[in-house]
């Protein structure tokens, strides 16, 4: 790319302290994905919430990030980057405050909806930042690095969070905690990030923007209610189909339109397509990961919800030595071998889980299995972020990251969704068949665990095949589709 390096621009003096910044409301993001888990029987004793209700509270805020990340995304890259973050920022702390002062369902339940619009807003616009923050290629390694491991650290810290704030201090506390975070975040970003946004692109099709939306919306919405109903009923399949006809109708009209929400040639680069494919793998099988041994932790072995989040403290803490080791390899053997390493290890953890009895102890039980999908995950985060931003321009850098967050919510829906469905059909038909209720338990959680196993082993595989050995740039590609702004590095 030395035809492209005089374009580079200088980079920003204060790029390490706006990073802080951003990243901030990143762990928040991936905080608030996961620390409702442990404290949802607290939040339904005291709003005396019902069965359909308490879905609500995890559905609410997936659906509207899910369905609203690329319209986000895209939004920021238009209007501007810093300007979509600070209203995202500000929203999910406003939205945190009012979840935390919830007296009602109604009222935790739109505060949640209202979260997860945050996070489409301030996600992609953040991510996006930081890629053009950075034009050295090595400092934007170790930038993206920090970046997707702090994803993963979020999530296991929420787990680890709200089991010691509920048990010590009261469910509302796990909301409280992502205010101060949120507001230093929006006060940073505006003293130490410039604007940023595409021009001459003329105007969106926002009438593709309604369709692509309402399309995601309905199919997170289908993927979500498989959950609690069959996937043969109207509840599910009704959104399913809308969903997907909705999403190609989109796609028509961007064929036709001059200035597409999406160009469908950003889609292109396999070096791209391995980190979104990445991205599926590891949010399908990690969702269901989370969600199934917090029940583990609590039905089974009867642990408090403090004991509950004491116990993901060895996650949390082995999930750093794979992220340093990722970020200081990445320029030496490439982010697609780290990758399908990652999610290898991630696989071998999630297996051992589903070798679990009744009443195994944490050492020989839980920690082998935690241990190595811990480390598996910090290996592999910073090479998916680095992989899927590879070759995005400035211009798209927002649709990039909306890309890649959108693909994350949805897979953790279609994780919840499938792999915990068919363990728990499972259990279902064992029941049936007068197997006893804790060994049909026991045998269909050990299902779900095989197949989420199976599935990280067969995306290490897809993962490592999806990209050449040798990327190389494509000179003058940076057009349409917006690659080859930045360097290559898988």
């Amino acid at each position: 790319m030395a035809g492209d390096t005089e374009a580079l621009p200088a980079p920003n003096p204060l790029r390490w302290k706006a990073l802080i910044g951003l990243a901030l409301v990143q762990f928040i993001i991936f905080l608030d994905a996961t620390n409702v888990n442990v404290a949802l029987p607290s939040i339904q004793h005291d709003l005396g919430l019902s069965r359909s209700e308490l879905t609500w509270v995890v559905n609410a805020y997936l659906i509207a990030a899910g369905g609203l990340l690329l319209l986000g995304g895209r939004l920021g890259d238009l209007v501007g980057r810093r300007r979509v973050f600070t209203a995202g920022a500000a929203l999910l702390a406003v939205a945190s405050l009012t979840a935390a002062l919830s007296t009602s369902s109604a009222m935790l339940i739109g505060s949640r909806f209202a979260q997860g619009v945050g996070e489409a807003l301030a996600a992609p616009a953040a991510l996006s930042m930081v890629a053009l923050l950075f034009t050295d290629e090595r400092e934007r390694t170790k930038a993206l690095g920090i970046w997707g491991g702090l994803a993963g650290l979020g999530a296991a810290s929420g787990v680890l969070l709200s089991g010691v704030l509920t048990d010590l201090a009261g469910w509302h506390w796990i909301f409280y905690i992502g205010v101060p975070p949120c507001v230093i975040s929006l006060v940073m970003t505006l003293r130490l990030v410039p604007e940023s946004k595409e021009t001459g692109a003329g105007r969106t099709s926002w009438p593709g923007a309604v369709l692509l939306t309402g399309g995601m919306v309905a199919v997170v919405h289908g993927l979500l209610s498989g959950i609690t109903h069959p996937w043969s009923g109207l509840r599910v399949l009704g959104p399913l189909v809308g969903g997907v006809l909705a999403i190609a109708v989109f796609a028509l009209l961007q064929l036709r339109s001059a200035t597409p929400l999406i160009p469908l040639r950003f889609f292109t680069s396999r070096t791209r397509l391995t980190g979104y494919a990445g991205q599926v793998f590891m949010a399908v099988s990690t969702s269901a990961m989370f969600f199934l041994v917090v029940l583990y932790m609590q039905q089974t072995v009867h642990y408090s919800p403090l004991e509950s989040g004491l116990a993901w403290l060895p996650y949390t803490v082995l999930f750093i030595p794979g992220l340093v080791i990722s970020t200081k390899l990445m320029p030496v053997v490439g982010s697609r071998v780290l990758l399908s390493a990652g999610l290898f290890v991630i696989g071998v953890g999630i297996f051992l889980f589903s070798l679990l009895g009744g009443g195994g102890g944490f050492v020989t039980g839980l920690l082998p299995g935690m241990a190595l999908a811990a480390f598996g995950s910090g290996l592999a985060a910073p090479a998916l972020q680095l992989s899927a931003l590879d070759g995005v321009s400035p211009q798209n850098a927002g649709l990039g990251s909306g890309v890649l967050t959108s693909l994350q919510q949805i897979s953790q829906s279609l994780g919840l969704s499938v792999i915990v469905t068919i363990g728990l059909s499972h259990e279902h038909a064992l029941l049936g068949s007068g197997t006893s209720a804790a060994k049909a338990a026991e045998q269909g959680r050990s299902l779900s665990f095989v197949i989420a196993g199976a599935v990280l082993a067969v995306g290490a595989i897809v993962c490592y095949a999806i990209t050449n050995r040798t990327i190389k740039p494509v000179a003058g590609a940076d057009g349409a589709d917006g690659t080859d702004a930045l360097p290559a590095t898988a």
